[in-house]
């Protein structure tokens, strides 16, 4: 199969799965597939899932990444105040690290709305339909929702990135408190001892809670790096810490802060 007929028949193969999409045309337009493609794996929930199928998902995924590109870890260039941080600004899900934290909802199982922008839908996707299962299972394991400012880490599949840790942020509904900082600071810091407890050498964190959570962006960022540099500071284990932001309003905020 070339890279179309792999996505057509993923395509097909998800429709299938549905009694009222079965007889669903697949539109021409390549956008349009990769569009109902994405929206299809949002949508579906955490079932099993043939081999065969998830042999030719896995390729056409690999082929998407390579076609976007993928930055190594090594290529970036240190903070000039803090050689174990790294501000950078781009795609996390196209970053070569050891591993990527997710900002996750309690649920923990990725964000089922179709092509959502959050970067738990983007990770998600990116990372194929196994993402999902692999979080419902340690979800029904655990037998409640991920409390706010805890981590679990899974593999990350397709992802160019070795692990996911996946985290819950605070939702600012209103007046920022005190105990909303406390938790935004344990998101960092319980992501980071369980990146130490496995091995992991690199981690990038996305703004966790500055986008659909409401955290203001500011205070994030006063939080994320002070937390992180305490911690590298008693830990030596993680040697570089990404800071990654996708919004210019985000890179400038890191950018003061970091010197």
């Amino acid at each position: 199969m070339d890279h179309k007929e792999k996505r057509r028949f993923l395509i097909r193969g998800l429709l299938d799965e549905w009694p009222q999409y079965k007889k669903m045309a697949i539109p021409e337009e390549d956008e349009e597939q990769r569009r109902l493609l994405r929206s299809l794996m949002n949508i579906r929930p955490p079932r099993p899932v043939d081999e065969g199928f998830l042999k030719i998902q896995d390729a056409y995924l690999q082929e998407e990444v390579e076609e976007k590109g993928v930055t190594d870890v090594e290529s970036l260039t240190p903070s000039p105040s803090d050689e174990r941080l790294i501000l950078w600004r781009g795609d996390i899900t196209t970053l070569r690290v050891d591993g990527i934290v997710n900002a996750a909802n309690s649920a923990l199982r990725g964000c089922f709305v179709p092509c959502h922008s959050c970067v738990d839908n983007i990770i998600h996707s990116v990372s194929g339909i196994q993402l999902r299962l692999a979080c419902d299972a340690l979800m029904n394991a655990q037998g409640h929702d991920e409390p706010i400012g805890c981590a679990k880490i899974t593999p990350a599949f397709n992802l160019p990135c070795r692990y996911v840790l996946h985290t819950v942020g605070p939702i600012v509904s209103g007046r920022l408190t005190p105990t909303h900082c406390r938790q935004l600071a344990d998101c960092y810091r319980s992501c980071l001892e369980l990146a130490s407890a496995n091995g992991l050498k690199s981690v990038a964190f996305c703004c966790i809670s500055t986008g659909e959570f409401h955290f203001p962006q500011d205070k994030a960022a006063e939080i994320a790096v002070r937390t992180v540099k305490e911690y590298l500071d008693k830990d030596d284990s993680i040697g570089k810490v990404i800071l990654n932001v996708f919004k210019e309003k985000d890179y400038d905020i890191y950018k003061r802060l970091l010197g």
